[in-house]
């Protein structure tokens, strides 16, 4: 028995390198796309130019690389069940086409007063000419993790081709807490959900129509709850955190007198002290974190 063992080890062994080698074969980082690009993001491409029939497993079943090879033999790409980086420029060239051409059509710039509203509860931005909605586009939002920042900010900078994964243009906000912006994207499958580091994602032929509307101070309004992030639950802040969750407590923390200075989205030291303050008077545990009866103490939530 102990020799049988071995000898499925030893044949285990052998096949291992043919069975790494067939799991890696459908994906291939190239040089000019990032190396986060996932087999999920590959099927929902497929999915989106009708090769690939969902569900969306994140994991090759066979069905996704006869999808791919049936895509790259259309797009006359190399048909080998491999995805390179002429294959994910190919995708996004034609994700975006397919989903702009039709509804695309040439805007004139707003004549008025123009500021931008993110819409984060519908992935949509749309742009306000006097007050009134002029154009609204989809856009791709801040996962759970890593939230687009809510408040109402200011563009500060404008770039064409700022850099890889940004796609054409480049329009920066002055968040405090890091660098967020609205962009184009070499990932045009993700518009319309939840996929950013925290940045707006839109189709390049959009970025590129807003783009010269826009000036530096151009007002931006970021809707959105930022203690529910979409269903992500209630978040807890602690030393370290940057979010507008912490902008939010931080003015409540102000106007209650526990803190000085601005709000800045930073959780630092002095926002921990001013927390473990109110938690002292409101005879909570003094943690110097933000929780529930921090939420509550705050009247932010108002809790049983």
């Amino acid at each position: 028995m102990k020799g049988y063992v071995v000898f499925l080890l030893f044949i285990l062994f052998l096949l291992a390198p043919s069975m790494f080698a067939s799991a890696a074969v459908l994906y291939q980082c190239g040089d000019l796309l990032d190396c986060e690009l996932t087999i999920e993001e590959l099927q929902i491409a497929l999915a989106r130019l009708g090769y690939y029939q969902p569900p969306i497993t994140g994991k090759d079943n066979g069905a996704t690389t006869k999808a791919l090879k049936a895509f790259q033999k259309a797009a006359g790409l190399t048909v080998d069940g491999i995805v390179k980086a002429a294959d994910w420029q190919k995708l996004a060239e034609l994700t975006e086409l397919k989903a702009t051409q039709a509804a695309h059509k040439k805007l004139a710039p707003p004549d008025g007063e123009v500021c931008v509203v993110l819409d984060t509860f519908r992935c949509k931005l749309i742009v306000l000419n006097d007050g009134k909605p002029y154009a609204q586009f989809p856009v791709a939002i801040g996962k759970k993790d890593t939230p687009s920042p809510l408040g109402h900010w200011r563009i500060t900078s404008k770039a064409v081709n700022w850099g890889t994964g940004f796609g054409t243009r480049w329009l920066g906000l002055n968040v405090p807490w890091g660098v967020y912006g609205i962009h184009g994207t070499n990932k045009p499958w993700s518009i319309g959900s939840m996929a950013s580091h925290g940045c707006f994602r839109m189709f390049n032929k959009d970025v590129e129509t807003i783009y010269p509307w826009f000036k530096h101070g151009t007002p931006v309004y970021v809707l959105g709850n930022p203690f529910s992030y979409l269903s992500g639950g209630i978040q807890k802040l602690q030393v370290g955190t940057k979010s507008a969750a912490v902008a939010y407590v931080q003015e409540k923390l102000i106007l209650k007198g526990y803190l000085q200075g601005r709000a800045d989205g930073l959780f630092g030291p002095a926002t921990e002290q001013a927390v473990k303050k109110l938690q002292t008077q409101c005879d909570l545990e003094t943690t110097g974190q933000v929780g529930y009866p921090e939420y509550k103490a705050l009247g932010i939530l108002f809790l049983d």
